[in-house]
């Protein structure tokens, strides 16, 4: 279950969230008041896995949304503020908040706070997809396997499966060469380091992606790589 209820008035915001969350595999649902966002909750309260409130409403403001849902259910809650002040951070935790997050953020970095919550409540390691599945290769999660269009296996080392099921997981996204390095090697690499580059130019020659102009792994000049196919995670 990674339904997640977002309150937000700003219609961009809340779009550009959908997308972005949608395409690392959760279920969201909107609401741009705090009259919506009640509605929404009574109708999925037992559905949700986090709630994320906007701190200022139109009708009503985080706060008082973050008191009623406490009285009412124990799913996380993550606060949005435009605020820098440390007393609002303060409030909406003691309130019964998980965590705080300033605006301007990243949605990167609101991913990596509504993942971090998901592993501490154990629901991300419940309903991990086992398949990712992406221009007819099968990438298996728990035999840490990848099968061609055909069915047949595809050799793997270690770091070629890190880097993959990274890949895989954030479709469409620009991922800098810092974040994959971390992921794959649990340290970030210096500029002059080609070691990443290396992985990924052995990783398309195994997808088949390789010459001049590669279509599934791309190069962002300046920014660092995204997996540009259309991937379908699932548990069968």
């Amino acid at each position: 279950m990674r339904k997640i209820l977002i309150v937000d008035d700003d219609q961009k915001t809340r779009t550009l969230l959908k997308a972005y969350l949608e395409k690392n595999q959760y279920e969201v649902r909107l609401a741009h008041n705090g009259e919506a966002f009640l509605a929404e909750f009574q109708r999925y309260a037992e559905e949700l896995s986090l709630v994320i409130l906007d701190v200022m409403l139109p009708d009503t403001d985080g706060f008082a949304l973050c008191k009623t849902v406490r009285r009412k259910s124990n799913v996380p809650i993550i606060m949005l503020t435009a605020s820098s002040d440390e007393t609002d951070r303060v409030v909406g935790l003691e309130l019964g908040a998980d965590d705080y997050i300033a605006k301007p953020y990243s949605p990167r970095e609101l991913l990596a706070r509504i993942k971090a919550i998901h592993r501490r409540t154990g629901i991300d390691s419940a309903v991990a997809p086992r398949y990712y599945r992406f221009v007819g290769f099968t990438l298996d999660t728990v035999e840490r396997t990848l099968s061609d269009p055909d069915g047949q296996p595809v050799a793997l080392t270690g770091l070629d499966y890190q880097l993959l099921k990274y890949f895989v997981e954030h479709p469409g996204d620009v991922l800098d060469r810092g974040v994959l390095c971390e992921e794959t090697r649990g340290r970030d690499v210096g500029p002059l380091d080609r070691s990443l580059d290396v992985q990924i130019s052995k990783l398309r020659l195994r997808l088949n992606d390789g010459g001049k102009d590669p279509h599934l792994i791309k190069t962002v000049r300046g920014a660092g790589y995204v997996f540009s196919a259309d991937v379908a995670a699932a548990q069968v």
